[in-house]
């Protein structure tokens, strides 16, 4: 897929990526958050929105707080609530004093937005738009002509899908949502910007497609178990992609279950 690459950005440095709007590189790069989770900062006329305040890291707080100088964060707005997009909220908002925003249903239990948002609502210009898969709570907020597209579609590499959360079915309903749309661009949760998304987004749809038909094809051809198949289907060395793998292929197979095509016994999976 046509995936993009960036050299590693300066830490605690907010670069500017489009008028108004910049991004800011958390310190916490990894095989499953590229070169670190993206703050955004937004400017508006009352201040700063932040979007994704990012991990739980007293100097990616700062460097927030640097960046913003003396203009004041009035609102903080979340696209999810993984660990490494939610983490710094708690240390921002004693920071700063400002109200956190996010989706009216959070899938993390111990968090709950001082503003709720359903798919539709509007903060700061952000257009909320709910697209779950990677999180049942997940937000892309439309912007101007462009998406803050967060985790669903990043520019650097495909979404790890992992139930019970995650799930394949709403998944691939988002990315046909954003097919349906005309944004010019996204500014991802990970990586750079990515322009001409929709041909991005055509090509994730098709290889989600590729690899259903290649495990649907697999469990017809004999019983077998999610790490049986993904051993088979997914050629991954590092332990974290394996994991990975196989929590793809399990969201696969509970949305073809869902669908009446394999059933599971004893984490055994096969065809009707």
């Amino acid at each position: 897929m046509g995936f993009l690459t960036e050299a590693e950005p300066e830490r605690g440095v907010a670069q500017q990526i489009l008028p108004g709007i910049r991004r800011l590189v958390a310190r916490n790069p990894g095989i499953m958050t590229y070169h670190g989770t993206n703050t955004y900062l937004i400017d508006d006329d009352d201040g700063l929105t932040v979007l994704d305040p990012g991990p739980d890291d007293p100097a990616h707080i700062r460097d927030i707080l640097n960046a913003a100088g003396n203009v004041p964060i009035n609102r903080i707005v979340l696209s999810h609530t993984h660990h490494d997009h939610l983490g710094a909220l708690a240390g921002l908002k004693a920071a700063t004093g400002a109200p956190s925003y996010g989706f009216q249903r959070p899938a993390t239990r111990s968090f709950t937005p001082d503003h709720k948002l359903a798919d539709g609502d509007s903060v700061a210009g952000l257009v909320a738009v709910h697209t779950p898969g990677h999180a049942s709570d997940h937000l892309a907020f439309a912007y101007r002509d462009f998406l803050f597209s967060a985790d669903h579609v990043m520019s650097w590499s495909s979404s790890i899908v992992n139930p019970p959360d995650g799930d394949m079915q709403a998944y691939y309903a988002s990315l046909h949502r954003l097919l349906d749309r005309n944004d010019t661009a996204y500014l991802p949760g990970h990586g750079p910007l990515l322009p001409n998304p929709r041909a991005l987004v055509a090509e994730m749809l098709a290889h989600r497609r590729k690899r259903e038909e290649s495990i649907l094809a697999a469990v017809q051809n004999a019983p077998t178990t999610v790490a049986e198949l993904a051993h088979h289907l997914y050629a991954k060395q590092d332990p974290m992609l394996k994991i990975a793998a196989e929590r793809n292929v399990l969201a696969h197979l509970i949305k073809l279950r869902a669908e009446g095509i394999v059933i599971e016994h004893a984490n055994i999976w096969q065809a009707i």
